[in-house]
């Protein structure tokens, strides 16, 4: 069971974003947000977009920094991730 984080490279709303996912469940993933204080409203659908600024407390916090290859083959392996089909239905 882990929290997993990649590098802060998304761009988007003048600042850079990581990807915070569990690779075991999702109510895992929503108790280590809310303990690192983490607005509800960046949680989409598998995942929470993370603030650059945030990164390394959430590291320190117990997220395990992965490549983003990494955590998406996790997601995936979870049974958790939400394909870009899916999330065009929603």
């Amino acid at each position: 069971m882990a929290i997993l984080i990649d590098a802060p490279r998304w761009p988007a709303h003048g600042r850079l974003w990581s990807h915070l996912v569990s690779d075991t469940s999702l109510d895992e993933l929503h108790a280590f947000a809310r303990a690192h204080d983490l607005p509800g409203r960046s949680f989409d659908l598998d995942h929470y977009d993370v603030p650059d600024a945030a990164f390394d407390r959430l590291v320190a916090g117990g997220a395990e920094f992965v490549s983003g290859g990494e955590l998406v083959r996790r997601l995936i392996g979870s049974g958790l991730r939400i394909t870009a089909r899916e999330r065009r239905g929603r």
